[in-house]
């Protein structure tokens, strides 16, 4: 599974590469979080997004709270490129290299942390969210989403029979880290987070769109995910059999002009 030096090299470079596809794909997700966020935030101080990526939500947050300084921080110098593009000349918004635990102390107090998927990569978890709990102000918000278990995640296990993957180790950062629901919990109330709250959220992934949303989904898969990784990863002579039964995967997930897979994450609130 991905770690979080993966992020710094070529992983990060490719979601920089195909932002518009991997936006597209939590899109489903994405229109909960953002109205959750905004529900959280406050009209004035100091938000981060932790781990922002191409800068999607903190863009989102940026504009609807012109009043509030957002910063985006992410350990993937490409992404943050695309960030600091898309953003344009908000001037309520900045991005910056680094690990937002190690950063937020020199935005404290910080008013809201904020985050889709950006949390579950840190090496020590607990020290992490203790952390940020430091640097956040009386009245802080901490909300965030992550993926609920692997086998209800689609894209994961629905691949699984053609990688040879099975489900990654509970305690191992990556994508999968935070879906046992009891141990965010422990971990977020261990760290001095109150007020904790998880949510279901089930979407759809989506994997491929358009015209000809098979094909699509074909080369989103074999750049982005664990297919791309076993495709890589194969002999030259067996990638062909491989890219087969991929192919194969997308016509039985095909909707119309879209190729979904189904895909469940929790959204986590809580507060000082």
């Amino acid at each position: 599974m991905t770690t979080a030096q993966e992020w710094t090299g070529p992983v990060g470079d490719v979601w920089a590469q195909e932002w518009r596809r991997t936006d597209r794909s939590f899109s489903g997700l994405t229109a909960e979080l953002i109205p959750a966020i905004l529900a959280q935030a406050p009209h004035s101080g100091q938000a981060i997004d932790i781990g922002c990526g191409a800068g999607e939500t903190a863009i989102a947050l940026a504009s609807a709270k012109p009043d509030l300084a957002v910063t985006g921080v992410d350990i993937s110098a490409e992404l943050l490129a695309i960030a600091k593009t898309r953003a344009g000349d908000l001037p309520n918004l900045e991005f910056e290299a680094g690990d937002a635990a190690s950063r937020a102390a020199a935005h404290a107090p910080v008013d809201l942390y904020l985050s889709r998927h950006g949390v579950m990569f840190f090496d020590d978890p607990l020290a992490a969210f203790t952390r940020l709990r430091a640097a956040a102000s009386d009245k802080a918000s901490l909300i965030f989403s992550c993926f609920r278990d692997w086998h209800d995640n689609g894209f994961a296990h629905v691949l699984a029979a053609l990688t040879g993957e099975g489900p990654p180790p509970p305690d191992a950062p990556g994508p999968f880290a935070f879906a046992d629901k009891d141990k965010v919990t422990r971990l977020l109330d261990q760290s001095g987070w109150t007020g904790i709250e998880a949510r279901p959220v089930d979407f759809s992934y989506v994997a491929g769109q358009g015209a000809d949303p098979v094909a699509d989904a074909l080369s989103f898969l074999r750049r982005i995910g664990p297919a791309a990784r076993a495709i890589r990863a194969a002999p030259e002579d067996q990638r062909p059999a491989l890219i087969a039964a991929l192919t194969g995967i997308c016509e039985k997930h095909r909707t119309w002009d879209a190729v979904l897979f189904p895909a469940a994450a929790w959204i986590w609130t809580a507060r000082v």
